[in-house]
Order: C-alpha cells, then sequence, then structure tokens
C-alpha cells in the first residue's frame, strides 16, 4: 500500500496523554451508619441505650470499608454520638466521615488528587477524558485542574475526536 493511501493514527502520533479521573477512585465498599437505628423511636437519643447499641456495633463488620456516618431522623444528636461510633469501627475502616455517600466520594476524590504523583503529566498535552461508566464528583475536576494547570503544557477535555480546550501554558 502506497504512503498516500496509508491510514494513520493522529491521535496516537500527537503526543496527546489521555488521563482518566476514574482510574483515581479508590476501590472499596461503601458503607453508611444511619444514627436514627441507635435512637429511641428513632427520634430521641438515650445516652445508656446508644452506648449499648454503639458497643454491640461489631467492628469486623466495616474492615476495610469506606464508611459515612449520618443523621436520617428529624433529631437533634450531640456530637459526642459521632465520636463514639467513630471510635468504635476507627481501627478496622479505611475511612469515616461525616455526612452522606456523596459527601465521601468527594472527600476520596480530593484525598486521590492530593496525594497522586503528576510528575509524568509535566509538559505534556493532556486530555481529560468527558465520559465514565463511574460517577465522578464534580469538584474532582476543578481540583485537577487546579493540580495541572501549572505542570501541563495544555489541557483539554471529553474525547480525542471532540476535546474542548481549556488552556495552554
Amino acid at each position: 500500500m502506497s504512503d498516500e493511501f496509508e491510514i494513520k493514527n493522529k491521535v496516537a502520533s500527537s503526543g496527546l496523554i489521555n488521563f482518566d479521573l476514574t482510574d483515581l477512585v479508590p476501590k472499596g465498599i461503601r458503607t453508611g451508619i444511619d444514627l436514627k437505628d441507635f435512637l429511641y423511636m428513632e427520634m430521641i437519643l438515650k445516652e445508656k441505650d446508644f452506648r449499648e447499641k454503639v458497643a454491640a456495633i461489631n467492628p469486623d463488620d466495616y474492615a476495610d470499608q469506606y464508611v459515612y456516618i449520618y443523621n436520617s431522623a428529624d433529631a437533634i444528636v450531640p456530637l459526642w454520638a459521632y465520636f463514639l461510633i467513630t471510635a468504635r469501627i476507627t481501627d478496622v475502616a479505611k475511612k469515616v466521615i461525616y455526612g452522606n455517600k456523596e459527601d465521601l466520594e468527594v472527600l476520596l476524590m480530593h484525598n486521590a488528587i492530593q496525594t497522586y504523583d503528576f510528575d509524568d503529566l509535566k509538559g505534556k498535552r493532556v486530555l481529560v477524558k468527558g465520559c465514565s461508566d463511574k460517577e465522578i464528583p464534580e469538584n474532582a475536576y476543578i481540583e485537577l485542574v487546579e493540580q495541572l494547570k501549572p505542570i501541563v503544557k495544555s489541557l483539554m477535555f471529553g474525547e480525542a475526536c471532540s476535546n474542548v480546550p481549556i488552556f495552554k501554558n
């Protein structure tokens, strides 16, 4: 086949680095603990009963999991209640936070981006993948731009065939 009819992959030869944020998503089980289940009639915190229920938690049930503690009841819960549950499981859980699952995902992605070594991307043209089968918190994209802007030659978002230029250094 002659050179004039040769099919070339211009994307592959462009030096463009594809970066997929889903590669940074920490793997592991996400588990929620609802304080409602520890309250008397799902409304009132009785300290003695609460402490007994917390003591009955098997920490191994949360081993190597990402745990978010929340309160779905319309009840005022003192801050120390969260302390007790956290103290019970923190030795075995990967991470424990107060909030919902979305809050947990934002924090996990924040930690992943802050600790990732971006040295391989210095001076490169980077394309951040736009489509994913995993849900990525929007804040992760913002934090990614903060990390990449000072080091990459250019940043684009989307897919190689249809990307949005973000900036060039």
